[in-house]
């Protein structure tokens, strides 16, 4: 989440100006020129809502505000995208207010916003206090963890915004059979995150219960593949709106690709934060899964680089204590996952590295678009391996970028030497008994990561055959680092020379055997012979001898038809590129015909024979927006990545995944993480309905409102005025009409409840002080006549 001033509410952009509240939309000034009526104004909104934003200091709206707000005023279904902090709760609640404008007591809620987390929800309900000031409408929380029985009688208040978290709020529903036939306006706020969740069957369950004639408004940062399959069934021709970040990547980033071996991949991660970031910069490291994320921060630990770390199934507290090292800067590496990822918001972020490549290149945009932000520059450094090539193909076809593999400047390998240096440090890591279980974890997760991570296209598989490792160069950005290693090499060098011509300076005056003997074994070391061990002291027609020749011989064969074979396929591409006439049908052999299965004359389709031309016509086409746009992204635990899997099976016919019906549907997650059926029932609004006589008073209310001017008094009995003076002025009057008509509120009835109770105790406990008092002079006069 995005840190914010306290003192300033979410929603909205603040300038710093006079607060007027005149009607008309050009103000006049202090010198007599005509202010221009631009921004909130100019929305047609009312008086009391008009008047409630310029109070709060905001005069103009943000860009989602703008281009939203008009449209949800229009009464249409809108599905927003657009970042944290860009004003999405002022989008849903001006509308909201501008809608309901009056309370209604007899209809009950009519608008609801559901949040993920009890934090926004809190956030929203107090923004809706001050934004309704100046409106009589009642607003009630509910939240899980607090206490149901307030939350019954605040919906026996019958409100008329209901915001709440889906868990709580399902489960009242079904305590309650509430029916919400009444609610006309529904938003889902941070939707990726409900669903993100786990809350998706809490709100289908929700869309049931609701009206068909209701309005919905979906604002989401990311927009996955459930939301959109969401959105299509639940709302009715929807607007896709998208202030989200750019779909290209900023022209101030450079991307940086770095090729190792599967193994070496957290050795080319340390020669990277070593050698080549600056330790002062703010760099986040993707990782596939939660324990690639454990594993890494132990091994940085290890080697001396200080880290913090984020994952889904963090702590929220530990979550929030970690994110806060890296933005204050205690801390310049944070290791990420893509689902911890979405929340966070670093403008000052200087380096991405992609420890594991992403599935798809909209994800890996994502990814490195949260670098070089506001004109700022920045570096995405990627690592990749064999697994990953052909996604690394589909990435630069998805940016139109071309792929040479000879250019030093955007792709290469980490220097070899130092890799070598570093994995074998990395092993060492990986024996101590914290990372030995987290290695093996991790390994474990990496394939299940490769199984359920998007396949890349059968072209980008083609082209990925014919990648040559071998070109690879080394990255340029390691150049001062190879400047080092060989200026370290020209000083070994002369060392070793020096150290030659002093033993053998030595040896002249004085041979000593000891110095001998090391110098003898250093040599040996240093030693590496050209042939293999059998062949060491051959003897004539050996058998070691003549099986090793043998072994050369077809070795060499072979490399020289796979370079043949390359050298073939790059003389077909350069025909076909320079070939310019399409080659004849004639000579590829003929296919045969299959013949058509369906009955044209008695054949009837489901969809009409215009219905392509009709969706290429369609203006607001929801369907092709929102599959550009979607972003999916599987789960970064094990648990997940299962269930994603398992969600799929083998079609013959279709020869490709479909998605199985979900083992989980038609049920919800209580607080505990229990899963139990959605119509599950405990009866504790019954026994609440019981021990308050809710029923009763009712009744009472129902026959007390059946006499002359009852209506009326009930009506005044429920309204709720504006803290303001007339507000208050009109309260009076209308206590004073019931005292008239004898009729009590609701507040008064509790308050004379409670007051009987406390005078009933005081008329105890003086009962009782009263007989101890007759005791004890009673006991007096019993002594008294003893004595005598």
């Amino acid at each position: 989440m995005d840190t914010e001033d306290p003192n300033v509410l979410p929603g909205f952009s603040i300038e710093n100006a006079d607060l007027d509240f005149d009607d008309d939309d050009d103000v006049i000034g202090k010198k007599g020129k005509k202010k221009k009526g631009g921004g909130f104004q100019a929305m047609g909104l009312s008086m009391p809502i008009l008047k409630a934003i310029l109070k709060m200091g905001y005069k103009v709206p943000t860009p989602i505000q703008r281009k939203t707000i008009p449209l949800i005023l229009e009464g249409r279904d809108v599905v927003a995208m657009a970042k944290t902090g860009s004003g999405k709760t002022g989008c849903f609640l001006i509308p909201l207010f501008e809608k309901l404008k009056q309370r209604e007591i007899k209809s009950g809620a009519r608008a609801l916003v559901l949040t993920p987390t009890r934090e926004l929800a809190i956030q929203t309900f107090k923004f809706i206090k001050q934004l309704g000031k100046f409106t009589d409408l009642k607003t009630i929380l509910v939240l899980g963890g607090d206490s149901m029985d307030s939350q019954f009688a605040a919906i026996h208040t019958l409100p008329d915004i209901i915001v709440a978290t889906p868990g709580r709020f399902l489960h009242l529903c079904v305590e309650m059979d509430l029916k919400l036939s009444s609610v006309q306006y529904c938003v889902f706020d941070e939707a990726d995150r409900l669903f993100e969740m786990g809350f998706g069957e809490q709100l289908t369950e929700t869309l049931r219960r609701l009206p068909e004639a209701r309005q919905m408004v979906l604002f989401s940062a990311t927009l996955p593949k459930l939301m959109v399959d969401f959105a299509k069934a639940g709302l009715s021709d929807p607007t896709l709106i998208r202030l989200d970040v750019e779909s290209k990547i900023p022209e101030a980033l450079d991307l940086k690709f770095v090729y190792c071996r599967p193994d070496e991949r957290y050795a080319t991660l340390l020669i990277l934060l070593r050698e080549v970031i600056p330790r002062s910069a703010q760099t986040v490291l993707f990782a596939g899964t939660q324990h690639h994320v454990e594993l890494i921060s132990l091994i940085l630990t290890r080697a001396g680089i200080p880290n913090t770390y984020v994952f889904s199934s963090l702590d929220a507290s530990a979550r929030k204590i970690n994110t806060a090292k890296f933005t204050m800067k205690k801390v310049n590496v944070l290791v990420v996952t893509d689902i911890a990822a979405r929340g966070l918001d670093i403008p000052s972020l200087d380096y991405v590295v992609n420890v594991h490549f992403p599935g798809k290149p909209k994800l890996f945009v994502h990814r490195v678009g949260r670098c070089a932000r506001a004109g700022r520059s920045g570096t995405a450094y990627n690592i990749f391996s064999n697994d990953d090539i052909a996604h690394m193909i589909d990435l630069h076809m998805f940016l139109t970028r071309p792929l040479v593999l000879s250019d030093a400047r955007c792709i290469g390998v980490a220097p070899p030497d130092m890799v070598e240096a570093e994995h074998q440090l990395v092993l060492d890591y990986v024996k101590h008994i914290d990372l030995a279980t987290a290695f093996r974890i991790s390994n474990n997760a990496y394939k299940q990561y490769i199984v359920t991570r998007p396949a890349a296209s059968a072209s980008a598989n083609k082209k990925a055959k014919q990648f040559k490792i071998g070109e690879l160069q080394v990255l340029e950005d390691f150049g001062k680092v190879m400047e080092k290693l060989n200026e370290d090499k020209k000083a070994d060098k002369q060392k070793k020379k020096q150290k030659k011509i002093d033993a053998a300076q030595k040896k002249q005056s004085t041979v000593n055997p000891d110095e001998f003997r090391s110098s003898f074994l250093a040599q040996m070391k240093n030693y590496r012979p050209q042939s293999t061990i059998f062949e060491l002291n051959p003897k004539n027609n050996a058998k070691e001898v003549v099986v090793m020749a043998e072994k050369r011989n077809k070795d060499t064969i072979k490399i020289e038809k796979h370079k043949q074979k390359q050298l073939e396929l790059e003389l077909e591409e350069q025909k076909k590129a320079s070939a310019e006439n399409v080659p004849d049908e004639d000579e590829y052999p003929k296919k045969k015909k299959r013949k058509p299965v369906k009955d044209e004359e008695n054949f009837i389709s489901y969809q009409s024979k215009d219905a392509v031309e009709e969706d290429g016509y369609a203006i607001n086409s929801f369907a092709k927006e929102a599959n550009s746009a979607e972003l999916t992204v599987i789960g970064d635990t094990a648990a997940d990545q299962r269930s994603h899997q398992r969600l799929q099976k083998w079609d013959r016919k279709k020869k490709k995944m479909v998605n199985v019906v979900n083992p989980k549907a038609g049920k919800i997650r209580t607080e505990h993480g229990v899963w139990i059926a959605a119509s599950y029932k405990t009866g504790r609004y019954d026994k609440w309905k019981e021990r308050t006589k809710v029923d009763e008073q009712m009744a009472r209310q129902r026959q007390d409102s059946d006499g002359s001017d009852g209506e009326e008094a009930v009506s005044v009995q429920k309204h709720d005025y504006p803290h303001t003076h007339w507000g208050r002025h009109n309260a009076k009057l209308d206590q004073k009409k019931m005292r008239d008509l004898g009729l009590k509120s609701a507040d008064q009835i509790v308050k004379e409840r409670i007051q009987k109770e406390t005078k009933q105790a005081k008329e105890r406990v003086a009962r009782l002080r009263n007989l101890a008092r007759k005791k004890k002079t009673l006991g007096k006069k019993m002594a008294k006549s003893k004595g005598k």
